[in-house]
């Protein structure tokens, strides 16, 4: 009975052992992941290919990199511009994985690496501000010229953490602050600048005006100035005709005698257009004269 139990024993003490050895020689890679296999403190393999794979096991461990893209959004920092103004600088980084083997010999975890990517980050930022004045950063320029703000930052950066077997694939600055202490003295500069902005715009309006003003008048003017030109001309032109009809009227005793009839008869119409029916002529009087045929 002894023997059996022991025999039992032995047999779950050997199957846990095997268990543990065939569990402990295989390890699994994900897709968006490095795995590095350690033996005696030393790298000995790296795998990023997805599947199952195998290292001696108790001896052989592994340690696991994200393959990825990685955001690290840095704490809001300081810096200072060329003008000796401070701005608080908002940004974060996009940043990957190249060589595990490096990035663990140099690095050893994610968040040494955050910390290098913040510090790098830092000073490439306060460098470049450096030598930008605060108006070359808050204005109202097109906003996709600052993207060379951006490129130099990246480019600077990526430089220096590619000895750590990463690579920095943006950097993008969120927002620009200003310090509490410094906002009222800016907004009160920048309200200032568009008050000059606007007098200039008016005192220019004014002026184009006046010019238009003056031109219309100028041109009112010449108008007018024809006109009355032209009306003199008709009114002449009008008198030398009437003048012309009055002596053609008058270049024959026979047509001044009709023209001073029909006259004459015109005003003996006008006489009686009231209703009146008598009309007290003189004889004497041309339209007598006419009318008695003396």
């Amino acid at each position: 009975m002894k023997k059996g139990i022991i025999a039992l024993v032995i047999i779950a003490i050997a199957a846990i052992v095997v268990f543990l050895a065939v569990t402990g020689c295989l390890y699994t890679v994900a897709e968006n992941e490095y795995a590095c296999v350690f033996r005696f403190s030393k790298i000995v393999e790296t795998d990023d290919t997805p599947g199952l794979h195998f290292k001696l096991p108790f001896i052989d461990t592994t340690v696991k990199f994200p393959k990825t893209t990685l955001l690290y959004d840095i704490p809001p920092s300081e810096v200072l511009t060329a003008d000796k103004k401070t701005m608080t600088v908002d940004c974060y980084i996009l940043w990957e994985i190249t060589d595990p083997v490096v990035f663990y010999q140099t690095l050893g975890t994610i968040e040494d690496a955050k910390a290098r990517l913040n510090n790098f980050t830092y000073t490439s930022l306060k460098n470049l501000m450096g030598r930008l004045e605060q108006n070359d950063i808050i204005n109202e320029d097109d906003a996709s010229e600052r993207n060379d703000i951006y490129a130099n930052i990246k480019t600077e950066v990526d430089d220096i953490v590619d000895t750590y077997g990463i690579n920095v694939i943006d950097i993008k600055i969120k927002r620009f602050d200003l310090p509490e202490d410094n906002a009222q003295a800016v907004y009160a500069r920048m309200i200032s600048d568009r008050n000059q902005i606007a007098e200039k715009y008016i005192a220019d309006g004014d002026y184009e005006a006046s010019i238009i003003k003056n031109n219309v008048d100028k041109q009112v003017n010449i108008i007018v100035s024809n006109a009355e030109a032209e009306a003199a001309r008709l009114v002449a032109e009008g008198e030398s005709e009437y003048m012309k009809m009055l002596a053609e009227a008058y270049n024959t005793d026979d047509k001044k005698n009709f023209y001073e009839f029909m006259a004459g008869i015109d005003a003996l119409k006008a006489s009686l257009a009231d209703g009146e029916k008598t009309v007290i002529i003189g004889a004497d009087s041309k339209l007598g004269q006419l009318l008695t045929n003396n």
